[in-house]
């Protein structure tokens, strides 16, 4: 049963937050839509709702992991709605609603509120299930859907003081490139960036994915599997994996079958934190098949995994993160790898629409004499079976034009995208 006192006091408390950082996350604001922000946990959603609950005119905040909410179910929602409307004397215009998934049968009230057209809704998840099941039966068609990720590096500057914004001379580059290694090593959770105790923090968070997003939330039986996936994905975050290679491994340590790996990868990626990229083919069946690529939220985490720095395998990563970013500006755009027969490989071939917009080779390389002629073979090779002719090196140090491949630093390149308009 709803305790009157206990929302009365979570409301009052929630009304004095204070305004933290904007976000370089842009959102429809359409009535006509619900709006659904999703990302993994501690990513800062929440932070990026309280902005707008001090954007937004009569904007109600209830998140749904405070305790004197959690164990709400669908149907009290309306009374807390009350029970707002008579401590506050006025009807909310906006309902920003945070990790909602924690509400069963959440969807319910949902379109019932949106029906009434009363409310600008907003709702916020760490799992990927909010764009799934739920909505495609209860909500189709009335959705506009969102994926905010940890700190861009632009953000992480931001955070840090760093004004990027005038970056003149060698000197200012070598102390950006300084931050950048930063941002590569020990990731951009918001909370991470800000804090002290950087490794103890993602620890923490590492046992609150696997246990919280992974575990409970799935109701997981295999505990010890679940932490042996959970560590071998982080471990092996940029290469190629298949359902096989990873039976084999596994199979003589613990009981299991591949039909509980393929359920199991496919509830691991439902926490937002691991996304798995296909290799791109124009036939649909060997684009979802396997095998694909690893990649991960946020790269602190893997710091808690790796068993040597490789600071290629952090910039591909950072990189798939950039790109992924830019799917919320530019729905249109599709992420692969590829892989010729002669097992040439491209780190990322971007579509848009039906054309291959851009192909990208990532490579930890400071001079043209640093970058593998294997990788420019394989550029050039996709180029043509592709027919694109926008090619791209990202690299950490080497800045040139030349056979219509342009090649770009890190720094500069994540500087350039995710620019917020």
């Amino acid at each position: 049963m709803i305790k009157k006192e206990e929302i009365i006091d979570y409301l009052h408390e929630h009304q004095s937050v204070p305004i933290p950082k904007r976000r370089e996350l842009n959102i429809s604001l359409d009535p006509d839509f619900i709006i659904t922000i999703i990302g993994p946990r501690r990513s800062g959603k929440t932070y990026y709702l309280y902005w707008l609950f001090h954007k937004l005119d009569d904007a109600l905040y209830l998140n749904f992991e405070d305790s004197r909410l959690y164990d709400l179910n669908y149907k009290e929602i309306r009374e807390v709605l009350r029970i707002y409307m008579e401590e506050f004397g006025r009807q909310p215009k906006f309902l920003l609603l945070d990790e909602i998934q924690n509400i069963k049968q959440w969807e319910v009230i949902i379109r019932e509120l949106y029906d009434l057209r009363k409310y600008g809704i907003i709702i916020s998840g760490s799992s990927s299930r909010l764009l799934s099941k739920e909505i495609a039966t209860q909500l189709r068609g009335r959705t506009l859907t969102y994926l905010l990720l940890p700190l861009s590096f632009r953000e992480f500057l931001e955070f840090k003081g760093v004004n990027y914004k005038k970056i003149k001379t060698r000197d200012d580059i070598s102390l950006l490139k300084n931050k950048l290694k930063e941002f590569l090593d020990l990731g951009s959770f918001p909370d991470v960036v800000l804090k002290n105790e950087k490794i103890k923090i993602l620890k923490e968070y590492s046992e609150l994915i696997l246990f919280r997003d992974f575990i409970e939330r799935h109701s997981i039986r295999n505990f010890q599997l679940a932490r042996y996936l959970l560590n071998f994905i982080f471990q092996n975050n940029t290469k190629e994996i298949s359902i096989r290679s990873i039976y084999n491994k596994f199979k003589g340590n613990l009981l299991l079958s591949k039909n509980t790996l393929y359920d199991y990868m496919d509830k691991l990626e439902d926490t937002l934190m691991v996304f798995f990229l296909r290799r791109y083919n124009q036939k649909v069946h060997l684009r979802e098949s396997w095998p694909k690529k690893v990649y991960v939220a946020d790269l602190g985490i893997t710091k808690l995994f790796r068993f040597s720095e490789d600071v290629g395998k952090l910039m591909e990563n950072a990189v798939f993160l950039g790109i992924m970013r830019q799917t919320n500006e530019n729905p249109l755009l599709e992420l692969y790898y590829y892989k010729s027969k002669e097992d040439y490989e491209v780190d990322f071939v971007v579509k848009e629409g039906l054309k291959v917009k851009q192909l990208i080779q990532v490579t930890y390389a400071s001079s043209k004499e640093e970058i593998s002629k294997r990788e420019l073979r394989a550029l050039l090779k996709a180029s043509k079976e592709l027919q694109c002719n926008d090619l791209l090196v990202i690299t950490w140090d080497y800045e040139d034009e030349e056979d219509n491949i342009k090649f770009i630093p890190l720094w500069k390149w994540l500087l350039e995208t995710e620019k917020l308009r």
